[in-house]
């Protein structure tokens, strides 16, 4: 049914001033170790084009487009209390000034939405309070999200990555208590995606395997929220996990033993066989659950623009996070 619009200027000026008002609101969840910081870079890079799209970003790291303080909790779960009033100004006066460049996405990308790389590590366990962090957000954003994106990975890779992570942050080596106990978890990415889907019932989320969009950012950009993006053409993986020997050396400069890092070059693997098989099953039921459905609560976001099977994962990506991993990516720094 069409409705005529009277030719009345009142009229039509309030109805521009209302289409300016709306604003989807989409949240850029990570994972840690998918490729988030080559998103954000690429958001950077294509800051003008984006704008002039009606697209606006807030990313950590960027002066201009920095996330509102508060917004994101960087404590621990335990103590993690409810936005204070001033935290809660603060984002409500930059939505405004979001929507009064005429934006009409607001894409909001941080790995530590779903909580702290060392929040995992000491749990043991794959984000354990994504839940809470996730509605505390929402509660900030005073019911303005829209859609959520957000990157799984294959769980071994992804662990061993995470571990490497932390122990050039300052972490001990785990032990094998810990990587048994990691292995023999249970906790996959449907189980995050459950606790997302009860924390914020009825806003869309859309899955994006790294194993197909890692180094592909206008990929992630056009599926994740439809959005005609720039096209990529660095393609580079940044943040890489540490190195063996960048590991030794960040461990040497804090007078740690390194006996416990094994001999070699390449990426460090914690786990062994037995513990590897029960991670990558884990994470296939994962993919398995999404591509049924997910009973309702997420999309499983393909990129139909590969040639390669959806289920094969490029040789990289298999062996990152191993001993023998090929460098054939550009590298922007330890992490």
């Amino acid at each position: 049914m069409n409705i005529a619009i009277p030719n009345y200027a009142p009229v039509r000026t309030a109805i521009a001033k209302l289409a300016k008002s709306i604003m989807d609101v989409i949240l850029h969840l990570g994972a840690h170790r998918t490729a988030v910081t080559g998103f954000q870079d690429y958001l950077v890079r294509n800051r003008a084009a984006l704008g002039r799209s009606g697209v606006a970003f807030w990313v950590a790291g960027h002066h201009e487009c920095e996330l509102p303080a508060g917004l994101v909790p960087r404590d621990g779960a335990k103590n993690m209390t409810r936005p204070g009033k001033r935290t809660a100004e603060v984002v409500r006066k930059r939505l405004r000034e979001a929507q009064d460049t005429g934006a009409d996405k607001l894409i909001i990308s941080d790995a530590n939405m779903m909580g702290p790389l060392g929040e995992s590590i000491r749990a043991e366990a794959l984000y354990p309070n994504a839940g809470t962090r996730l509605s505390r957000i929402a509660e900030l954003l005073d019911g303005k999200l829209t859609g959520l994106m957000m990157s799984v990975r294959c769980l071994d890779p992804w662990w061993c990555s995470v571990l490497a992570a932390g122990v050039s942050q300052g972490n001990a080596l785990p032990g094998p208590d810990s990587l048994r106990r990691i292995a023999g978890s249970g906790r996959g990415w449907r189980d995050v995606i459950r606790e997302i889907g009860t924390a914020l019932p009825g806003v869309p989320l859309r899955v994006m395997p790294m194993e197909q969009f890692a180094g592909r950012s206008d990929a992630v950009l056009k599926k994740g929220a439809d959005i005609a993006s720039p096209p990529e053409s660095q393609h580079q993986w940044l943040n890489r996990a540490p190195t063996l020997p960048e590991l030794r050396r960040a461990m040497q400069d804090r007078g740690e033993n390194t006996a416990g890092l094994p001999f070699g070059m390449g990426r460090w693997n914690p786990f062994d066989n037995e513990q590897h098989s029960a991670l990558r099953e884990l994470y296939s039921d994962d993919k398995m659950w999404l591509a049924a459905g997910a009973d309702g609560l997420a999309t499983l976001t393909e990129d139909d623009t590969r040639t390669r099977a959806a289920k094969t994962q490029p040789v990289g990506m298999r062996m990152e996070g191993h001993r023998h991993e090929p460098e054939k990516r550009p590298v922007a720094g330890p992490r």
